[in-house]
């Protein structure tokens, strides 16, 4: 994935998965909801397609959240399911920097 592709937004929030991972798959209807209320740019990345962000942001486990702004790491969630409020938060907090 090229982060590139996302545009110009200075606010991204990255959630990396894999195609197994069934607490990654009970994720993503938050993530829906996290898109629909949150400023910036949500973003669901497949750490078996993406090598190079993996080592890029030291990936250990899944899921994994990443909240970038202007394209540098600000925030990481590595502990496992986040409510939508969570991070929904999480971003506006980052947005208001």
């Amino acid at each position: 994935m090229d982060l590139g592709a996302l545009g110009t937004r200075d606010l991204v929030l990255l959630e990396f998965v894999t195609s197994g991972c069934g607490i990654c798959a009970s994720v993503e209807p938050v993530l829906g909801t996290v898109a629909r209320g949150a400023p910036g740019v949500v973003a669901t990345v497949n750490a078996g397609l993406a090598p190079d962000l993996i080592a890029e942001f030291d990936v250990r486990s899944v899921p994994t959240i990443i909240v970038l702004r202007d394209g540098e790491g600000v925030a990481r969630l590595d502990d496992g399911v986040q409510s939508a409020e969570t991070l929904v938060d999480l971003l506006e907090a980052h947005a208001a920097h």
